[in-house]
């Protein structure tokens, strides 16, 4: 277990607790069995951002008071330089750097995200609500939502439900990066 993992377990319990959600309804708002959510609870079990995204929701709290444990202040304007913003390393093949990470009170979400390859990996299927659009900037993914799938090289954008269970995966043996906003 990482130390960033176990910060936002800890994070995730204390928000939960003082909103006064117990595990059993959390867990059944996200759709999981309790002792799943509580495997993440106690950082035993690795978090996907869908599962942040849908916890931030139900707890009424912005995604980066879970990641960071610091509330956005901004409410005008806020600036990321190249290369810059919050870094996400959730799991190993993908990498998210928030982009409005300061800005308070969001109704979107916008990351850049790179995604390694990993050989003929076959990347687990999340969802959460909302509606999601990815634009490719370098390199080339698969894109996986619900039953179907679609590679796209730079240049190319989707958007779409991501209630839908959904995954991406570098193709080429090259990274794939894309901007991706989700809209709440």
């Amino acid at each position: 277990m990482t130390e960033q993992l176990q910060e936002i377990a800890t994070r995730l319990a204390a928000l939960r607790d003082i909103c006064e959600i117990t595990s059993a309804d959390i867990a059944e708002k996200m759709g999981i069995s309790e002792e799943e959510y509580l495997a993440h609870e106690a950082g035993e079990k690795d978090f996907s951002f869908s599962f942040l995204y849908n916890a931030a929701n139900i707890l009424g709290v912005d995604v980066l008071d879970i990641l960071s444990g610091e509330s956005p202040k901004l409410s005008t304007c806020t600036v990321v330089r190249k290369g810059e913003g919050y870094s996400i390393q959730r799991r190993s093949a993908y990498e998210y750097r928030h982009l409005a990470f300061t800005f308070r009170n969001k109704m979107a979400e916008p990351f850049m995200v790179t995604v390694e390859p990993k050989g003929d990996y076959v990347p687990t299927l999340h969802d959460h609500k909302g509606q999601e659009f990815n634009y490719m900037v370098s390199g080339s993914m698969r894109f996986y939502i619900g039953d179907i799938s679609y590679d796209l090289e730079e240049g190319d954008s989707v958007y779409f439900d991501s209630g839908v269970p959904h995954a991406m995966r570098a193709l080429n043996g090259k990274p794939a990066q894309f901007i991706a906003v989700v809209i709440k």
